[in-house]
């Protein structure tokens, strides 16, 4: 299985969508969990790092500069 890079500030795509219909979210923490944030309400989640890389689909923006 391949294994899912992301960063701090990333935005990622999840399997299903925020109930106010946006799937943008962006990375605002790491560690253990992870808080992303709702890009269309700004309403942040803390999930489980495992948890997190089964529902995530893939990085739309990544911030590497």
């Amino acid at each position: 299985m391949e294994q899912k890079t992301f960063q701090l500030n990333d935005v990622v795509e999840m399997k299903k969508p925020h109930p106010c219909g946006v799937n943008r979210w962006k990375v605002i923490r790491l560690g253990m969990d992870i808080r992303i944030k709702c890009e269309g309400c700004g309403h942040s989640v803390m999930i489980p790092r495992r948890d997190f890389t089964k529902k995530m689909k893939k990085v739309l923006e990544s911030d590497q500069d």
